[in-house]
């Protein structure tokens, strides 16, 4: 059996990197050309047999977007920011009401600060950051933050992943 000190040898805190997409418009495009494809495929019937089907070049130019989208996206690294760290960082955000645990609103915001290792970052430049990514990508990260500091499942399982090997003719 190994000793405690062996076990602190290769123990390192939980890490987690989430994508982060930095272009709204993008996704606000995708969004459009997605329902306009999906209206067209709905509706259109051609007028000849040489007729070309409109959705054709909807579908090419949300691919394009997509990609577009994927590219614009940049790649944040949260880690688990110790137990005093984090008890602390909640004495410093308390709930408002009777009951909770940490600020809702405070709390998150200053642990994806706290625990973000690449980029790193500041409570300002959060800010900054806040005021330009939609609701949906920073709940990216406080989800991220979140779990690096609250999850127990060390390797989650993952669907695809089994499915393919066992497509490939590997190991599930």
């Amino acid at each position: 059996m190994a000793s405690i000190e062996d076990i602190l040898k290769e123990a390192t805190p939980r890490e987690r990197t989430v994508r982060v997409c930095m272009r709204g418009d993008l996704a606000g495009e995708a969004e459009r050309l997605s329902e306009e494809l999906s209206r067209v495929a709905e509706d259109w019937e051609p007028s000849d047999l040489t007729e070309a089907h409109p959705g054709r070049e909807l579908a090419a130019k949300l691919k394009a977007v997509r990609a577009e989208a994927r590219e614009s996206e940049v790649p944040f690294t949260l880690r688990y920011i110790g137990d005093k760290a984090y008890s602390d960082l909640l004495a410093k955000h308390p709930g408002e009401e009777e009951g909770q645990l940490f600020h809702p609103t405070t709390f998150p915001r200053a642990l994806v600060v706290a625990s973000c290792v690449d980029p790193v970052m500041d409570s300002e430049q959060a800010a900054k950051l806040f005021e330009v990514l939609n609701q949906g990508e920073i709940q990216k990260l406080v989800t991220a933050a979140w779990d690096v500091h609250t999850s127990s499942d060390l390797v989650p399982f993952s669907l695809a992943a089994s499915a393919l090997l066992a497509g490939l003719g590997g190991e599930s």
